[in-house]
């Protein structure tokens, strides 16, 4: 007997919600301002990255899912800056997933979401490349505020969960295919 996965229940709880109004625009920015500090972090991290969007200067990507986009311009020092809505996008990337918990679900089993690719080809190159090798180092950032010892131990903690969750999840999906045995 097959069983519901908990993401199909949930995601029918969450389309049964009506629908938030819009945040306001000053908090829209706001985060996106803090999503672009994050990005430039975690760039800053790796020099090739870095000298790979340099030579992208002045090129915008739009990032879109659903009515939420997300338009930043590479700069001269091969980081990212928030880029003016007016500003027309060298690349769009579309995410076609329509489900927050399929997008995570894909994301949760190594797996990339389903995405439209439109414009500039070496800029599409570029920032899957960036997508496929540039990663957080969040134990390191941790290790700096709480020590050594207390990241690592933080951070294999959320490992083997995360580890734990995927099995599920995999298991999960095995069991929802057609044909398969639960």
């Amino acid at each position: 007997m097959a069983t519901q996965s908990p993401f199909s229940m949930l995601e029918g709880f969450l389309k049964a919600l009506p629908t938030p109004p819009a945040p306001p625009t000053w908090m829209v920015e706001e985060s996106h301002r803090r999503v672009v500090l994050l990005l430039n972090h975690v760039l800053q991290q790796e020099p090739q990255a870095m000298e790979r969007l340099a030579r992208q200067q002045g090129k915008v990507v739009l990032s879109q899912w659903q009515q939420f986009s997300f338009k930043v311009q590479a700069t001269p020092a091969g980081l990212l800056d928030l880029a003016a809505a007016e500003t027309p996008a060298d690349l769009t990337l579309v995410i076609l997933d329509e489900s927050p918990l399929a997008i995570a679900q894909t994301l949760m089993q190594g797996n990339k979401p389903k995405v439209r690719i439109e414009g500039d080809v070496q800029l599409a190159a570029e920032v899957n490349w960036l997508a496929d090798h540039v990663r957080w180092d969040v134990e390191e950032d941790l290790s700096r505020i709480l020590g050594d010892a207390p990241a690592h131990l933080f951070m294999q903690t959320v490992r083997t969960l995360a580890q734990a969750l995927q099995t599920f999840v995999g298991s999960r999906s095995a069991a929802s295919t057609p044909g398969t045995a639960a």
